[in-house]
């Protein structure tokens, strides 16, 4: 067994073992050297006292430079108040009560230096607030144990810690495993690390702990980033040659089928991108092996139809299409589309179209028995569905294509459940989303799949205009926004208005906005409570209609048919319309709460407008000020409508594990160093090396290092950076 998979029961006390379990989750000798510093302080530095945040947990260093014992206000007796500043002034203090505050005062002399952890509070005055450390833990500086130089510049590493496990408890059982580690297995083979001029693993790992200067730790960075940039790439590029060799039966293109048919009878011409990647995809589809593509684009760009032509080849080539949506009104909604555009090619027959079948988890029994047979007697070529398409008694006659729309809302289980269904083989596979991805994200984090992107709107596709409406500070700004609502329709227009919840706090798990509020302040604002007040107030005498996630299916149906015959003239809902809802009428968008939005949220929600050559208008309430991180957000949404510029900066707003999926799973994201925007460079040549290693040994028998760092990724679950619920 490797060192790295001993577990710390084993490597440490039964105590310390339990506790790293407990608050960080770390079990094996490998979790706990991974548990990298958060930062490096310098001795006598205090972090920096604004980003303090009240009842988060710290931990700051430096100089105790008064300690004074103070009487009880209420009761008697006295406490102790301790003063520690840097070097630059910052103050913070630390209270003691009871019998601590004697062993405290014994220890804590003016002139002291150390590292103190607890829960950070505010009391004083309101004009001079001061930050306090109530009965934090602490822990001096030995200066004795070494020279007053290496005192001076060797960085303290400050780990994240937790309740109970102070980051100085962290690093003395890193020291325990360090002193004893002994030579380790390298993932990565000498001459790559001597070509890149990478330390070796044992090194880096000691160089990281122990720095003995700042440029140790820039060192062990560069090993260890480029560690995990070269071993997430490598199970991908291992995945990709796992499923090439699958068979899968060819779904060439014939001529004079239905997708010519089709063709014909657009009313408009693809783009120059939507028929280049529909000849890429085409071509996937001809061959023996299973087609694992990613089609990403604009909002807007046409993934819908490029995806539907790919259908139906494969239904020209005798197979089954399956379209996987995440929602019941997007299936809903995708299922009319499709209907539409195929017209009577879908009602199959003697015509020589094919059926399209909707099949959802909540139609009645009736609907759900005669969609069964249609999928599985191949009755239906094209079956749109949700999670219910993945239920085992759902089986098919000869599925060919699983198309997943809204990728990040699917795991790889769920994924491989579809495939499990081709039998004989595996289907082609095409993933979508309509969120645009940087091109070093994608290759992280879809590196198994051929990426293809939709960058050109086709022609009839009206610019949206954005701003941000400050509610809070500027009223009038919002009357003024029911006032343009009214304008359009008036024109014969329609409108959306999104609120990030439903209306009762406790029911609404599921429609809540992704993003968690700035700051503890009211409720967010309800559907049913902002469509009673706009009906009652600015705009009464319009046809106002809710939509959310919670209505019956029959009802969310309803609503939308309703909106898109134009029936309704304001659609106040949740974010169920963030993607696939298509109504060419529709001009304007308000965003109320626009602030718990996230960045690529808001730029999906706005997409739903300006679709049919009407300009479209998206407006942004927010009560949040300017000069705040939560208004910067906004300001950058209304700024551009470059949908990769914005994922950008969405992205880098989130933490690596949001990107990855940890914070979803549950699990530990398998990136501590690695950032995926800021290391591309790093990103990569990973990819490079990976794939020129794998091509000359691509069984690692000749690199058991590499082999037993991925098979310690699956077997511990955290190759579900994948896993994107």
């Amino acid at each position: 067994m490797s060192r790295f998979d001993e577990p710390l029961t084993k490597a440490l006390d039964p105590k310390t073992a339990k506790l790293l379990h407990s608050v960080l989750g770390l079990e094996t000798v490998g979790d706990l050297l991974r548990h990298y510093p958060r930062r490096y302080a310098e001795r006598g530095e205090l972090t920096a006292l604004d980003m303090l945040e009240v009842d988060e947990h710290v931990t700051v260093s430096g100089e105790v430079t008064r300690a004074m014992r103070k009487p009880m206000r209420n009761r008697g007796g006295t406490w102790l108040e301790v003063e520690v500043v840097d070097g630059t002034g910052k103050k913070i203090y630390l209270s003691f009560f009871g019998k601590g505050s004697h062993v405290a005062e014994n220890r804590l002399k003016p002139g002291k230096r150390g590292m103190f952890a607890g829960k950070v509070g505010m009391y004083g005055a309101r004009a001079t607030p001061r930050w306090q450390l109530s009965h934090p833990e602490f822990e001096l500086f030995d200066e004795s144990e070494t020279s007053a130089e290496e005192f001076s510049t060797a960085p303290v590493p400050v780990y994240p810690a937790g309740k109970d496990l102070t980051p100085w408890a962290i690093r003395r059982a890193i020291g325990i495993v360090l002193d004893t580690l002994g030579p380790l297995d390298d993932p990565l083979p000498a001459e790559l690390r001597r070509r890149r001029g990478l330390a070796d693993l044992a090194d880096a790992l000691v160089a990281v702990h122990r720095p003995k200067d700042f440029g140790d730790v820039q060192r062990a960075r560069e090993r260890l980033k480029f560690d995990e940039a070269f071993v997430l790439q490598a199970v991908l590029l291992q995945r990709r040659q796992a499923a090439t060799a699958w068979p899968a039966r060819p779904r060439p293109r014939r001529a004079g089928g239905m997708l010519d048919d089709f063709d014909a009878r657009l009313p408009f011409s693809l783009t120059e991108g939507q028929a280049a990647v529909g000849e890429e995809i085409a071509a996937d589809l001809g061959l023996a092996h299973p087609m694992h593509r990613l089609l990403q684009g604009e909002v807007g760009a046409g993934k819908t139809v490029v995806a539907l032509r790919a259908m139906l080849q494969v239904v020209d080539a005798g197979g089954q299409a399956v379209l996987l949506a995440p929602t019941e009104v997007l299936a809903q909604q995708h299922h009319r589309s499709i209907t539409a555009m195929l017209g009577d090619l879908a009602t199959g027959g003697m015509f020589g179209g094919t059926a399209v079948t909707l099949l959802t988890g909540s139609m009645g029994t009736p609907a759900r028995r005669a969609a069964l047979l249609d999928a599985a007697s191949g009755t239906a070529g094209i079956v749109v569905g949700t999670h219910a398409l993945l239920q085992e008694h759902v089986q098919f006659a000869d599925l060919g294509l699983v198309v997943v729309d809204e990728q990040h809302r699917f795991g790889v289980e769920q994924r491989d459940a579809l495939r499990e269904k081709a039998g004989g083989g595996r289907p082609h596979v095409l993933v979508m989303t309509a969120t645009p991805i940087p091109r070093t994200v994608a290759m992280t984090v879809f590196g198994d799949l051929e990426v293809s992107t939709l960058s050109q709107l086709p022609s009839g596709r009206a610019p949206i205009t954005s701003h941000v409406v400050p509610a809070a500070e500027k009223p009038h700004f919002l009357d003024r926004t029911w006032q343009r609502v009214r304008e359009e329709v008036a024109l014969g227009r329609q409108a959306y208005i999104v609120c990030p919840r439903i209306g009762d706090l406790e029911g609404d798990e599921g429609d809540l906005a992704a993003e968690p509020a700035d700051d503890e302040r009211r409720p967010p604002l309800a559907v049913l409570e902002v469509a009673e007040m706009l009906a009652e107030g600015p705009l009464h005498g319009l046809r106002l209609a809710v939509l959310h996630g919670k209505l019956p299916p029959e009802d969310k149906d309803a609503v939308m048919r309703a909106f898109t015959r134009g029936e309704v003239d304001v659609l106040v809902a949740t974010t169920v319309i963030e993607v696939g809802v298509d109504v060419p009428n529709s001009s304007v968008m308000i965003i109320m709460d626009a602030d718990r939005f996230g960045v690529s949220q808001l730029h999906q929600l706005r997409g739903r407008v300006g679709r049919g050559g009407l300009p479209g208008l998206c407006l942004l309430v927010s009560e949040f000020p300017e000069g705040t991180p939560a208004r910067a957000r906004l300001d950058a949404v209304a700024a551009t409508l470059d949908g990769f510029e914005l994922s950008r900066v969405d992205l880098e707003q989130r933490r690596e594990g949001d990107v990855l999926g940890a914070a979803q799973s549950g699990k530990r994201s398998s990136l501590k160093m690695l950032q995926l925007l800021r290391d591309e460079d790093v990103i990569e040549a990973a990819r490079t090396e990976a794939a020129a290693l794998l091509d000359a040994d691509p069984d690692l028998t000749s690199h058991p290092g590499l082999r037993a760092e991925i098979t310690r990724l699956l077997a511990d679950e955290k190759a579900d950076y994948l896993e994107k619920t």
